[in-house]
This record gives C-alpha cells, structure tokens and sequence, in this order.
C-alpha cells in the first residue's frame, strides 16, 4: 500500500484497518437500531410516549456510562473494552431480535435493549478515542480521524438507516434488530483480531471516582481544553435544538416539504460533513489549529439563519451542507488535537468529559427548542442560533489567548509529532 495518499496514510497499518473496520461496523449498526427501534415500537403498538422512553434510556445510558468509560480506558485495555461493548450490543440487540420474531417481544425487553445500548456506546467512546493512538503513528492522526469523520455520517445517517428502512418494508422490525445485531457481531470479531496493547500509564491506579476527578481537574486547568469545551457545549445548547427540533417544521412550514425533504436535508449534513472531513484529512494540520477549529465550528453555525429567513428547499439543503462540513472539519482537528496533546494516561477521561458534555447539553437544547420558538418565532430562534456561536468562538480564543498558546505548542512539524502526551 505504498503510495498512499495523505488521507489514506492511517490504512497502511493492520492494526488500523481492524479498528476502523470495527468502528465502520458499529455506526452501521448504531444507524440500523435508530430505525429498527422506531418501528419495532410502533409494531408493538407503542406511541410516541413509548418511543420517547425508549429513546431517553438509551441517553440516560450513555450518560451514566461515560465518564467511568473513561476512567476505565484509563486503567483497562482498551481493546478489552471494545471487545465487551460489542457483545454486550450484540446479545441485548440479538436476544430482542429473536423475540421479535417469535412473535414474543414486548416493550420491557426492548427498553432494556436500549438501555443496555447507551451504556455500551457511553463505553465505546473514551475507549476508541484513546486506542487509536497506539495504533496510528502521530503524524497520522489527522488523517485517521478525517477517515472516521467521513465514514461516520455515511454509515451512522445514510446508509445504515436506509438498509434498516429497506429491511423494514420488506421484511419486518425484527428482521432489522437481527442484522443489528449480526453487524454488532462482525465488529467484535475485528476487535477480537486486534492485539492488547498495554495501557500508557504508569504507578498506582486510584479509584474510579478519584480518577474521574483527576480528568477533570485536568480540564480546568488546562485553558485550550477549558476554553474549547465551554464554547463547544454553549454552541450544543444553542444549536442542536434547532436542527433537531425546528428544521423539520421549517421545512414544512416554509418550503412545503414533508419526510422526504427532511431527510433530504439530514442526507445534505452527512454529505456535507463527510467531504468537511475528506479535505482536513487530505492537508497537514493547520499552524493555527485552535484558532481555526474554534472559528470553524463558529462561522458554521451561520447558515442555521437561512433556515429562518428562506422558502426554498434548494437552499436550506445547501446550508445543511455547509454546516455539516464545517463542524466535522471542526471535529476531526478536536479529535487529533486531543490524541496529541493530552497525555496517554489521561486520554481516555478527557474524551469521555468531551462526550459527557455533548451528551447533556443536547436534551436541555431539544427541550429549550420549543418554548424559544414560540416566543421569538421560527425566524428569531435560528437567528440566535446561528449568530451567537461566532462570537463566542471569538471570545473563546481571545479570552484564553489561544493564538499564543498554539504558537507555543506547534504540532504542523514533524519534530513535534514525536511529543505526544508531553504535558499540555
């Protein structure tokens, strides 16, 4: 495989195509459950009550789960980690697929199925973000997580909806939470072939909780990673209620549309986010990488105004385009910059406080969503969305001088590739 361009740079190693495989695998499966459990639920007769405490307990799941995810990548193998979050997928969705077509399931089981699916996802995260170093040398990073930005909105929202849909409407729900649970499957046999790599951590390893502690201790006094994650989990609150909540009644409402047009707006954002993450990946990692991350996931939320101020779907498709693509050019700069300068004992528990923080503030934004709308209208409400992130990403960088501490810590050269986890 010599050859290989920048952004394919990572495909070289085994050790990576296994991993990447096992990650391609389960978004496969984390899009064929959105849809499986939608449907199986109204199947069984369930309404939107039933659906929404499916869904609110796979959330409550990862949100219990995640922090001593981290903890755990911190002190366990990160693979061993991946390994039983794969099974425990495998039999919670299997054992409700094989209800489901005997004609026995009923809500309990699949609720606890979505449960058990939080926390496994709540695991996975902090596990994945901290192996991946150990199998990519630094200088590659960037292409690495440009590769997983591309395959995550083409698996997790195109693909593994459609074929879940498709399997719905042929089939049945049950036939769908089967392959669910057969692609859950196949991504711990990619993790089962992988080698256990050591934990990058030396000394005593304290309690749980004393961890946990320790991570975010390290958060709060390290300024770009506190900087960062207070603007990105402001920029979550203001936004994500919108584009969850809103879009679908903008598109209605304004450009006539229904289901399909909605998803043909979705479809824009994975496609938009995946190419965002093709061109970072492609290109050395920018001098000025905190600056340009903040700023990108700033300005990007711009085009959430045309939601507000348009009634052509043409050119609400297109700004759904433009925000996918600058917040997953944003998001694979995030993930290398914490691969290279958060030190490997720490890795996993600051990813899982990254993921923890998105995690809570999105249903607080769904919540907010409406009652704002109602009161400064559907126009007012995307206004503010996509106004007020810029200038707190501007803040953010200039508040906690940002541009010195980039300067300061360089990671566009090659002799700054060998620092990784030297202390931030």
């Amino acid at each position: 495989m010599a050859g290989l361009p920048r952004a394919l740079a990572p495909l070289r190693s085994r050790d990576y195509r296994l991993l990447a495989s096992s990650m391609g695998l389960s978004l496969l499966a984390q899009g064929l459950w959105t849809v499986a459990l939608v449907w199986q639920v109204v199947d069984l007769g369930g309404g939107p009550g039933a659906l929404s405490l499916a869904t609110s307990l796979q959330a409550a799941g990862m949100l219990a789960s995640t922090l001593v995810g981290g903890a755990l990548a911190d002190r366990v193998p990160q693979r061993r980690i991946l390994l039983g979050v794969a099974l425990l997928q495998t039999t919670a969705v299997g054992s409700v697929a094989l209800l489901a077509l005997a004609g026995a399931l009923t809500l309990g089981p699949l609720a606890v199925a979505s449960l058990a699916g939080g926390v496994a996802m709540g695991l996975y995260y902090p596990a994945y973000s901290a192996l991946v170093p150990g199998v990519v040398p630094p200088g590659e990073l960037l292409a690495a997580n440009g590769l997983e930005g591309v395959v995550r909105p083409a698996l997790a929202m195109a693909a593994g909806p459609a074929v879940g849909g498709l399997l719905v409407a042929a089939l049945s729900p049950g036939a769908a939470l089967l392959a669910t649970a057969l692609t859950s499957a196949a991504a711990a046999a990619c993790v089962a072939a992988l080698p256990t790599l050591p934990v990058r951590r030396e000394g005593e390893h304290p309690g749980l909780l004393t961890d946990v502690r320790e991570g975010v201790a390290y958060m709060v006094r390290t300024p770009w990673l506190l900087a960062t994650l207070l603007f990105a989990s402001l920029m979550v609150l203001l936004i994500m209620g919108p584009f969850e909540v809103l879009v679908p009644f903008a598109v209605r409402d304004r450009a006539g549309g229904g289901p399909a047009e909605h998803a043909w707006v979705l479809a824009a954002f994975g496609i938009g986010g995946a190419l965002g993450s093709a061109v970072v990946a492609s290109l050395r990692l920018p001098r000025r990488y905190l600056t340009v991350m903040n700023l990108l996931w700033g300005a990007g939320c711009v085009p959430l105004v045309v939601f507000g101020a348009t009634s052509e779907l043409w050119v609400m498709i297109a700004a759904a385009g433009l925000l996918g693509a600058a917040f997953e050019a944003g998001t694979v700069i995030w993930g290398t910059l914490l691969q290279r300068r958060v030190p490997p004992a720490l890795l996993g528990r600051v990813s899982s406080l990254d993921f923890f923080v998105s995690l809570a503030f999105m249903p607080l934004s769904m919540a907010l969503a409406g009652p704002v709308s109602q009161s400064l209208g559907l126009t007012g409400t995307f206004l503010l969305a996509g106004l007020v992130p810029p200038v707190l990403a501007v803040v953010a960088v200039l508040a906690w001088r940002l541009p010195a501490d980039e300067l300061a810590h360089p990671l566009d050269e090659p002799e700054a590739a060998e620092r990784v986890g030297a202390p931030a």
